[in-house]
């Protein structure tokens, strides 16, 4: 044994962050001039070095070089008990090598982060967020949930047991709030969602200068939507008025009329009845005979009569096309119209029952309708006076981007966007030209 070392401390306590040294001793045994380089090994080599690099000794001669520990504070750098050791290379017999160990103690440090994923949700009564947490400490720790005080009509549901959480790693903690009434009617209700997050060390023992625990207040909001909207009760006060309307002033004047028209058309075929008799009895006896038959022309005439009323006519059809798309995804239904026939749209109904988000495009033919946002509606209807024309084979298409399934009155949200459209009007024959 040539050359012979020793660290100036047993155990070195760093903290992350920081900075902590201690001292090697080297000692040239050999007779001659030595020169010394130093490699640090095992976990700590990232974080460490020796100043100076490089170590000249005569023989019998002994000098100490510095060792610096600087750990970042990061998850990486855990906590506990590490092994040093630092290499020492003599320059001129290489094989005199010797490693000098000992024992380095990383003191722990909390440090997480939470956040409330969605902040924000909307759904008729309940609805489902989580919380993340990522421990960004060198120490395992334990992380709990507490829901905030808030109105007795909101109940948050949160995690009963703490969850452990390892150094550098991302949990999520479920959370459920719901409303304890529906909203039938009337304008959206914010109701503020509150919670604590709270963590603690799991197994290492903190020293008395940090904290021993960490918490975080996070905030958030669950919109309760109405289940019917106010352009509902509109629409339900307008056909209300319309029915009455039809029964106390349209339909008695219709009935009014209608007797009217048949008490006329009864005293015209009466006295149409009167005159035939009166020509009756002026006419000779042999014309009276003959007069029971007309003449074969005439009733080739009278038999030709009801072909001369025919006309382009038309029925009054109604199409629902269905969409189903899936998220991120892009659908299309279609009803194409006959051949031979002219489809006549005049009114037009589109459901949103579930309150996905997205775009949806209708098209008549080669023309784009109306484009309109998902979450804008939950139903809506278009009506024309006059019809829109849609020639034969050509297509009536609705188009769905479907950005994010919603929360029908169930409470779950749906597995895909799902649109109906209804189209109705007069389907008609193409007319001859």
């Amino acid at each position: 044994m040539t050359t012979t070392t020793e660290f100036g401390l047993p155990t070195v306590v760093v903290t992350p962050g920081s900075e902590a040294s201690t001292t090697l001793t080297v000692r040239n045994d050999s007779d001659i001039v030595e020169a010394y380089e130093f490699e640090v090994v095992g976990e700590c080599a990232p974080w460490t070095s020796v100043e100076p690099a490089r170590l000249s000794l005569y023989p019998g001669t002994s000098e100490q070089v510095t060792v610096l520990l600087r750990p970042p504070r990061s998850s990486e750098v855990r906590a506990g008990e590490v092994p040093l050791g630092v290499r020492v290379l003599p320059a001129e017999r290489p094989e005199s090598v010797v490693v000098s160990e000992t024992t380095v103690v990383v003191e722990p440090f909390l440090q997480q982060q939470a956040e409330l994923v969605p902040e924000r949700r909307r759904a008729w009564r309940s609805a489902r967020f989580h919380v993340e947490v990522h421990n960004d400490g060198n120490t395992p720790i334990t992380a709990a949930l507490v829901a905030a005080e808030s109105d007795d009509q909101l109940r948050v549901t949160v995690p009963a047991e703490p969850t452990t959480v390892d150094p550098g790693v991302r949990v999520e903690l479920p959370v459920r709030a719901r409303v304890g009434k529906v909203l039938w009617f009337g304008s959206p209700v914010a109701w503020p969602v509150r919670l604590t997050t709270t963590s603690t060390a799991a197994s290492a023992v903190l020293p008395t200068s940090a904290e021993a625990a960490q918490s975080e207040e996070l905030e958030g909001e669950l919109l309760q939507l109405p289940v019917f909207p106010k352009w509902l009760l509109a629409l339900l006060a307008l056909l209300l008025a319309l029915l009455l309307a039809w029964l106390l002033l349209v339909r008695p004047a219709v009935q009014s009329a209608a007797r009217e028209a048949t008490d006329d058309r009864a005293g015209e075929l009466v006295e149409a009845g009167k005159q035939q008799a009166a020509a009756a009895q002026n006419q000779p006896p042999q014309q009276q005979q003959g007069g029971d038959q007309p003449p074969s022309g005439q009733r080739q005439g009278q038999q030709g009569q009801p072909g001369q009323g025919n006309a382009v006519g038309g029925e009054q059809s109604s199409n629902t096309i269905e969409v189903r798309t899936n998220t991120g995804d892009q659908g299309t239904g279609s009803y194409v119209v006959p051949a031979g026939k002219v489809f006549r749209i005049t009114d037009l109904v589109l459901a949103n029952h579930q309150g996905d988000e997205g775009v949806l495009t209708i098209a008549f033919g080669e023309r784009t309708v109306t484009t309109i946002a998902l979450e804008t509606f939950r139903n809506q209807d278009y009506h024309w006076v006059t019809p829109i024309d849609v020639p034969e084979s050509s297509t009536v298409s609705a188009t769905v981007n479907c950005a994010r399934p919603g929360t029908p009155a169930s409470g779950q949200q749906a597995p895909n966007c799902l649109q109906l459209l209804n189209v109705s009007g007069t389907l008609a024959d193409v007319p001859q030209g």
